[in-house]
């Protein structure tokens, strides 16, 4: 009995049913926001679902079987930030429905632009949009390259063939569902996972750990978190953290809250719920370092875990629930850059665009990102690097979001905080770079860190020096 294919028939038919009795409206609205009206259980399951599930989780092992405990850090400073993000949660909420935005770039230009049709004001909106889909980008490859390991695995494909796969899911199933539908796979995979780890994951890891007894064979820089030197440790809470601030992801489930306190209480309910999975997982990829030695490709670690620890039943419901995760993730990252690339850009057209056609053309969009992200994917099939670069770049953001959310008049400051995303990005880029090509020089992953510190000088400069000016 192949119970691959039984378990995938199974959560195709619950997904299709789930689909059909949830996703009803076809008002734009309800795409892009779900109606404003999405209360805080599912709220809270969907944004957990993309910090702990799909591309994440399978992140996090491979992340845990290079360097240890480093992921841990990235887990508390994410707690942090939806300390954070709940502060503002109920203010970005209610600023949304009264000037009808529907994603974070849309906040931003609606905060700094004046006349849309400038071409200050077009530049800024290309910048913002721009880098925040470069961003997600990588998020989505991430996604891909962990479906396409696990259907490679379990149904014997190349690479090449399992990528295509994995695309055309996620394409058809985010033209069709919009965040209705990601907040149904989402709740669908989180359970998946619940159960994953409560009959495979916990139990290998204590037979494979002796009862962690095993942990102490580590060098200490995968016990302590350090792996990837202490500057990328401590930087974790001081400038990942405040990244929360500043998700795409996080602010669409936000602006679809049913009011400012259910937003709120997303925000410290994901909190409460977040690190347990940060450290669970990585302790998966710590465990197969211990048995199978450290030179395996990490993105296999995954399968290699469950195949060991499961049997066939086990091992089938597994692949298809870590499918559906990833599925779940990679249709929330491609409904979202999807959205920003046609509804941030709509004012820079003379005639005011229908919602239909709006509906059609994010569908349009929906096709050509997912098949670019997919050569991203086969280009650059590094599941850990991909996942880090996309959550760190994105704190590039922070200094100007924090200034468009303290002050109510930031229109003046429009250039400085376009110079400011423009060199955070610029020097990301460069340092990421250099990681890549001369790792003994600088390491990648730490990029994000001159980025955030050149990006906020920029900005505090700027607007002192307009002040005396």
């Amino acid at each position: 009995m192949n119970w691959f294919f039984i378990w995938l028939a199974l959560y195709l038919i619950i997904i299709f049913i789930l689909t059909l009795s949830h996703v009803k409206s076809t008002r734009l609205e309800a795409y892009l926001v779900n109606n404003r009206n999405t209360s805080t259980f599912p709220l809270v399951l969907t944004t957990l679902a993309t910090f702990v599930g799909g591309g994440t989780s399978i992140g996090l092992m491979a992340m845990g079987y290079e360097s240890g405990f480093a992921a841990v850090g990235i887990g508390i400073a994410y707690v942090i930030g939806f300390f954070k993000l709940a502060h503002f949660a109920g203010k970005i909420r209610d600023k949304g429905k009264e000037f009808n935005i529907y994603s974070f770039p849309h906040f931003l230009s609606h905060k700094f632009i004046d006349d849309p049709l400038k071409t200050s004001s077009k530049l800024f909106t290309a910048t913002v949009s721009g880098v925040n889909i470069f961003i997600f980008f990588f998020l989505l490859s991430a996604q891909f390259v962990g479906m396409a390991t696990l259907i490679q695995y379990a149904f014997e494909f190349d690479y090449l063939t399992a990528s295509i796969i994995s695309c055309l899911v996620v394409i058809l199933y985010t033209t069709i569902a919009g965040l209705s539908g990601v907040i149904v796979t989402d709740m669908v995979q989180f359970f998946a996972i619940l159960l994953m780890i409560a009959f495979i994951f916990l139990p290998g890891i204590w037979e494979d750990t002796d009862q962690l007894n095993r942990l102490s064979e580590f060098p200490a820089n995968m016990l302590n978190g350090s792996f990837y030197g202490w500057i990328f440790l401590i930087a974790l809470p001081l400038f990942l953290a405040p990244s929360v601030l500043v998700r795409m992801d996080l602010w669409q489930r936000v602006l679809a809250a049913r009011d400012k306190q259910t937003a709120k209480r997303m925000s410290l309910w994901s909190a409460a719920g977040m690190l347990p999975f940060y450290i669970i997982f990585p302790l998966v990829g710590m465990s197969i370092r211990l048995i199978s030695g450290d030179a395996l490709d990490s993105k296999d670690v995954t399968y290699l875990f469950i195949n060991r620890h499961a049997n066939a039943f086990w091992i089938g419901f597994a692949v298809v629930g870590l499918l559906s995760a990833l599925m779940s993730s990679g249709d929330s990252f491609l409904n979202l850059i999807s959205i920003s690339a046609i509804n941030d850009f709509k004012n820079w057209r003379k005639k005011k665009i229908q919602p239909k056609r709006m509906h059609r053309e994010i569908r349009v969009a929906t096709i050509i990102f997912g098949v670019i992200a997919m050569i991203q994917a086969l280009a650059f099939p590094k599941i850990v690097d991909l996942m880090v670069v996309g959550i760190g770049t994105i704190v590039i953001f922070v200094p100007v979001t924090l200034l468009a959310l303290l002050r109510k008049d930031v229109k003046t400051y429009k250039k400085i905080a376009l110079l400011s995303i423009g060199s955070g990005f610029i020097v990301n880029l460069f340092f990421f770079t250099l990681g890549v090509f001369s790792p003994e020089t600088f390491e990648p992953k730490s990029s994000f860190i001159p980025a955030f510190i050149v990006g906020g000088l920029v900005l505090l400069i700027g607007i002192k020096t307009k002040k005396h000016a």
